[in-house]
């Protein structure tokens, strides 16, 4: 077979000659070798080949991961330089055909074919060479990630550095946030006193003020009682005399620990551990409630990761059916949690009977609870913690490689085709961007609905803070240098490991509360420490210079559309309401918020790129075509699943309503949207935490993960669902 040359419009250069094939042969060999070493997991010895990479695969297009001669996978590997592994194996791979005999080898990389999905109806050479070309721009949204290599001399000392100074600086970062909020509690606790002094009830305010005090008399009660029994009998063993709740007298007072069992058994549930590895090799955690009374767990082999491949099979029957007395009943449907930014999804278990896990559990659901990539306990198959590699990864290849990885094994555990996802504030962004048409659109067709609470779609106004904006000021290399190429402010997990629960959950609100600005006032203070037990996890720096950095979210304060696109799609809509100029202000006070940022930054030349972008919005109005439906600049194809959202009415941290107006002035044509909310008073974490979540969100998002089933019949109804009526698609 004749090989091209990268110049397709040639074509008197297709047919070459068997001697310049050759002649040509051993520089492609020595390329390749170069390239393979370059990607390689470290760098081969004389005569060793394992960790040399080999191939590169696209689970998703512009997300590559590198295959090594050991069959590892290692991710963070440029689009770029994938392609070029790809086109220099096709190459010599073609040279050695050559070589042998006349017999053409016609299929393509399965990378090539994943990465685009051109048909070709010309030589098979030049389709090999067309699908190996890459996108000529990169997404605004999601810029290239750095490339690190295999260790060397070189790499170690960069890592060094970079530790150390992330180190100092982080660490005074954080010591800055922490005594602002110290210093900003102070008014408020001097408040309380005074209040107290003056014997005024300072909680008296608090919506949820009686339930409050009812539910702490009650485990105050419950512990005194225990306490009793215990000293006088000596016995640990529950007692039914005084009619007290078994589940507490076998555990006691809460204890504030950082385990999702334990607060499971605290109701009469309990929690297995999973192993899931994803496409890149990944090794994230899947917590499966379940029902001791109903379900035997699985033995830990049968927990452990099953290999990188996904959807690729599923049992004929469940593996995680019931096996005690209720073997007879037909199975739950199962449904998948996904948790927030520097959360776990241990958030969704911290109120009792009141979480959102445990609810849906004693509901009638199958619940698993998805945890993303490093997390606690950071693993991957073949990088170690000192590895930048590890950490370098943002919030598309959460979306792309976490989410489908746990949705696979949910289904394969289940025996389902399909489930119903639940996902709060960042859960949420990364099902919209792994659901997006650029991404995994695939992945839509296993899920019966997606479920967003607090959806993380556009910036609220809190990103206009001024730490907020100090992180949106400085470069990539100061990102980089302030908060390092790893973890991000590792010294945040440290805390958690040494610190009391009480005083690290007391601290934690304080942190949290004085960075996103949201308050305790709908949520039973009294199980306030337990809450920020499951905060933070391990992160990436990356990943958080993707959200607060200058140039992905926090620049254009959306996901999946740059700042001059959804200003205009707004400005389209103003003006379809109505004729007058209406709001011109919002926009200028943005870009007021702009100039001063580049005021502050020394960069006179980007005063003249706002100018530029603002009038750009303005132009890409004012070319408006008429032919064109609101729809043609959709995120989602018919591939998406429908979409129930319940949204914060005082939520500063996001703006839902956003994303409600664009779904409402048919924007998506392709989503259906089964449900939305628009909780008036609630904040941020209210939609979880809240007292009053389970009226208002917790038995609504029931009843939509059973109208959207698509295997009623094969289900056990859930308790509360018996009048819920079928959801049909509609028509398009």
């Amino acid at each position: 077979m004749s090989r091209t040359k990268p110049d397709l419009g040639n074509q008197a250069q297709v047919n070459t000659s068997t001697t310049e094939t050759d002649t040509t042969l051993p520089e492609v060999a020595v390329e390749f070798a170069r390239q393979a070493e370059k990607l390689s997991h470290h760098i081969p010895e004389d005569g060793q080949t394992d960790g040399l990479a080999v191939e590169a695969l696209f689970p998703a297009p512009y997300d590559p991961v590198v295959v090594t001669s050991d069959g590892a996978r290692l991710p963070a590997v440029p689009l770029d330089e994938a392609h070029k592994l790809n086109i220099l194996r096709e190459q010599l791979a073609d040279g050695d055909e050559n070589n042998i005999g006349p017999e053409a080898n016609n299929s393509q990389s399965s990378s090539a074919e994943q990465n685009d999905g051109a048909e070709s109806s010309s030589s098979s050479s030049r389709g090999n060479l067309r699908t190996s070309v890459p996108p000529t721009h990169t997404n605004p949204l999601f810029p290239p990630l750095p490339l690190y290599g295999p260790p060397s001399l070189l790499r170690h000392i960069q890592c060094l550095t970079f530790r150390v100074s992330s180190f100092f600086l982080s660490l005074a970062f954080l010591g800055v946030i922490v005594l602002g909020s110290l210093f900003t509690s102070i008014p408020p606790f001097l408040q309380r006193i005074w209040r107290k002094l003056t014997f005024q009830d300072p909680d008296a305010h608090r919506p949820f003020y009686e339930e409050e005090r009812r539910r702490e008399q009650l485990r105050r009660g419950q512990a005194q009682r225990l306490r009793r029994r215990r000293s006088s009998s000596g016995s640990r063993s529950p007692s039914d005399d005084d009619g007290e709740n078994d589940d507490f007298a076998r555990y006691g007072p809460d204890q504030i620990v950082c385990d999702v069992g334990y607060y499971a058994r605290r109701v009469g549930l309990d929690v297995e551990e999973f192993e899931v590895e994803t496409e890149d090799g990944f090794v994230i955690d899947l917590w499966h409630v379940y029902d001791p009374k109903e379900y035997s767990p699985l033995p830990a082999k049968e927990r452990a990761a099953r290999g990188p491949e996904i959807f690729m099979s599923t049992p004929t029957t469940p593996t995680t059916k019931p096996q005690t007395q209720a073997a007879e009943k037909k199975p739950k449907f199962p449904v998948l949690l996904i948790h927030g930014l520097l959360q776990s999804s241990g958030a969704y278990c911290v109120n009792d009977d009141d979480s959102l896990a445990f609810y849906l559990c004693k509901s009638g659901y199958d619940v698993w609870l998805g945890n993303n990539r490093c997390g606690f306990h950071p693993k991957h198959t073949s990088l170690s913690y000192a590895d930048p590699r590890m950490w370098c990864w943002n919030i598309r290849q959460m979306g792309v490689f976490d989410l489908p990885a746990l949705t696979s094994r949910v289904l394969y555990q289940t025996g389902f085709d399909k489930l119903g996802l639940i996902c709060h504030s960042q859960g949420t962004t990364q099902a919209l961007v792994a659901l997006a048409k650029e991404q995994r659109p695939e992945l839509g067709e296993k899920l019966t609905v997606f479920c967003a609470l607090a959806p993380a779609a556009y910036a609220g106004p809190l990103i206009g803070k001024m730490y907020f904006k100090f992180m949106r000021v400085i470069t990539p290399a100061m990102f980089r240098l302030l908060f390092g190429i790893h973890a991000f402010i590792p010294f945040m997990m440290t805390c958690h490991r040494i610190l009391p629960g009480k005083i690290y959950g007391w601290l934690g609100y304080k942190v949290f509360s004085f960075l996103f600005n949201w308050t305790d006032l709908r949520w039973d203070r009294g199980l306030r420490d337990r809450m920020f037990q499951f905060a933070p996890v391990y992160v990436s720096s990356e990943s958080m210079r993707w959200w607060l950095g200058r140039e992905c979210f926090a620049r254009h304060k959306c996901i999946l559309a740059t700042k001059e696109e959804w200003r205009a799609e707004e400005m389209e809509d103003r003006e379809g309401e109505s004729s007058s100029s209406c709001s011109d202000g919002e926009e200028s006070d943005e870009e007021d918020e702009d100039e001063k940022m580049v005021e502050k930054a020394g960069k006179k030349d980007e005063e003249d790129e706002i100018e530029k972008e603002k009038q750009e919005v303005k132009s890409t109005v004012g070319r408006r075509d008429s032919r064109k439906p609101k729809g043609s600049r959709a995120w989602y194809n018919d591939q998406a699943p429908p979409f129930a959202l319940w949204v914060c009415g005082n939520d500063r941290l996001v703006d839902g309503e956003k994303l409600l107006r664009r779904f409402e002035k048919g924007r998506e044509p392709n989503v259906d949207v089964v449900h939305s909310t628009v909780l008036e008073g609630y904040e941020h974490l209210d939609v979880i935490w809240a007292m009053d979540a389970v009226d208002r969100v917790f038995k609504d998002v029931r009843d939509v993960l059973w109208k959207t089933c698509h295997a009623r019949e094969e289900c056990r109804i859930p308790f509360g669902c018996e009048y819920v009526e079928e959801w049909k698609r509609p028509a398009r």
